[in-house]
Order: structure tokens, then C-alpha cells, then sequence
């Protein structure tokens, strides 16, 4: 396959970087999460207006069942998750892929245990049309990674392929955050949890979270610590999957996170501007089924 890379800064312009992590409204002092979700829901009301719940769940209810997002990431060694990702707040244009399901089939035939879609429009240049094309590519589970606000998202979701979902603590007050995990799973979607601190972590797990991803980019500042994971692994019960997300930039980082008790890792900007992804994700799966991480982790 061939992808066509756009570094940030060159000639898309629709997904530029934020300069600053927060931006003014008015005299309120708003976060790059706060901004991102107000665009969210924009859009949400753009194709709520298009294509009403019923005719989603029509089209859901036609749709293959849902592949099990959990069996998917237990299991022996490090399971390695690998994103179609264009672009990001915190880096603009990342690289413009002409073709997600052929990116995505490549991510396949290295390993991955699971794809993960952009959907998110504004800042990240993802789409359903992105997510319904890798589905019909691969056969492995796939993740629809977006700022889900309420159960219309989830059943597009459905609607579009998918088999998990994110949710991210960060971006739902806690009534909000139950209520999506368990209307996911009714409808046999996999959610998965995201936090990035140690009360988002016990947010997660009241909520019913039997997978939990930590990212280590914080949503409100786009800053990386790749210590966030290692600090919140111990809070994550035994038997919850524990995802590292953000600052994987090769094996080395897998066995690192390995170390500090994940069963996977989520592997985007690296793969998307690397020459060969296929290579890319055969090198972290190779690690991850290295002898010494080779025992059940989930």
C-alpha cells in the first residue's frame, strides 16, 4: 500500500496544531478538552439532524455481531492496539491517508490485536466513512476512538462496525459515564475506560470498567508523561485490562509498560509516520510475545 505522509506545519491546514493548551471564551478560561467535546457536539447535532436513532438501529441490528474487545486483549504476553490517525491537537497534520482500511490491513498482517479509528473530525481528520471501510477490511476487533457524549455515538458505533469504543472519564460527569458503559455493553459494544489520574481510576472502576486505558498524554495540557501509567497500574484491580495509551515509540516502550503491568498498548502517531508500518507493528509484537512477558496478564 502506499501512504502519502503530511508532516505538521506543511500544506493541510484543517488540522493544525493548538499552540496552547487552553484558548479564551469570553472570560472563561477553556481546556483543549473543553474545546474539542464543543466541536463534538457540534457535529453531533449536524448528523443528528441527517439520520435519525431509528435508522441507526436498524442498521446496527443488521450488522455482524460485535467481536469480544476483552477475549481480544487478554491473554499471553502484550497485545499491541495500532491507530489510523491523520492528525492530532498536538501536532496538526500527521499524515494523510489516502486509504485507512488498506493501513489498517497492513496493521493486521503485522499482528495488531486491535485497529483503532479516528473519528473525530476536526482535530483529529477521522470519520464513520474511515470506520465502516477499516470494518469491512479486517477481521480482527475494532475501536471507534472519539469523544463519545451519549448513546447516539454508540449506536453509530454499532451502526458502523465497531466493537469497542471510548470513553474517556475526563469528558463525562460520572452518572454520564455509567450510563455509557452500560448502554454499550447492552448493545455489544466493549468499552474502553480512559483515565489519566488516580481519580478518574476509582471513577472507572465504579463505573463497571473491565478495561481500563491510561493515557499518558493529559487531554487539558497535551503533555506526555509516560510515568502516568506506571504510577496508576497499581490502583487498576486485578482482572481489568490495562491499556498503555500515548508515548509508544517503539519495542522499547512496550517492554517498558510491560514491565509496569500492561496487557496492551495503543500505538498511533509512530506507526502512522513511520516508512513501514507493517514492519512497525511486527517489531512491538514481536516484543510483546517476548518469553519473559509471555504469561496471562489479564
Amino acid at each position: 500500500m502506499t501512504i502519502g505522509f503530511v508532516r505538521a506545519g506543511g500544506p493541510v491546514t484543517e488540522a493544525q496544531p493548538l499552540e496552547q493548551s487552553t484558548v479564551w471564551k469570553g472570560a472563561a478560561r477553556v481546556s483543549v478538552l473543553d474545546e474539542i467535546i464543543d466541536g463534538v457536539r457540534a457535529d453531533l447535532a449536524e448528523r443528528q439532524a441527517r439520520v435519525s436513532l431509528d435508522e441507526l438501529k436498524e442498521r446496527a441490528a443488521k450488522a455482524p455481531a460485535a467481536k469480544d474487545g476483552v477475549a481480544a486483549l487478554r491473554g499471553d504476553g502484550v497485545k499491541v492496539i495500532c491507530e489510523v490517525k491523520r492528525s492530532s491537537p498536538s501536532k496538526g497534520a500527521l499524515a494523510a491517508i489516502a486509504d485507512p482500511a488498506a493501513l489498517a490491513a497492513d496493521y493486521e498482517a503485522g499482528g495488531a490485536a486491535v485497529i483503532s479509528v479516528l473519528t473525530e473530525q476536526r482535530r483529529f481528520g477521522g470519520s464513520l466513512a474511515d470506520l465502516e471501510a477499516v470494518r469491512a477490511r479486517v477481521d480482527i476487533p475494532v475501536l471507534r476512538k472519539d469523544f463519545i457524549v451519549t448513546s447516539y455515538q454508540l449506536w453509530e458505533a454499532r451502526a458502523y462496525g465497531a466493537d469497542l469504543v471510548l470513553l474517556i472519564v475526563a469528558a463525562l460527569e460520572q452518572p454520564a459515564l455509567e450510563s455509557l458503559v452500560e448502554r454499550a455493553e447492552s448493545i455489544g459494544l466493549t468499552p474502553i475506560v480512559e483515565v489519566h489520574d488516580e481519580d478518574e481510576v476509582e471513577r472507572a472502576v465504579d463505573a463497571g470498567a473491565k478495561i481500563i486505558g491510561v493515557n499518558a498524554r493529559n487531554l487539558k495540557t497535551l503533555d506526555v508523561d509516560r510515568g502516568t501509567f506506571e504510577r496508576l497500574a497499581p490502583e487498576i484491580p486485578s482482572g481489568v485490562v490495562k491499556i498503555a495509551e500515548s508515548g509508544v515509540r517503539g519495542p522499547h516502550d512496550l517492554i517498558a509498560y510491560a514491565n509496569a503491568g500492561a496487557d496492551a498498548v495503543l500505538v498511533g502517531e509512530s506507526l502512522v509516520t513511520g516508512k513501514d508500518p507493517k514492519a512497525a507493528v511486527s517489531d512491538l509484537v514481536a516484543a510483546g510475545e517476548h518469553p519473559a512477558l509471555r504469561h496471562g496478564r489479564g
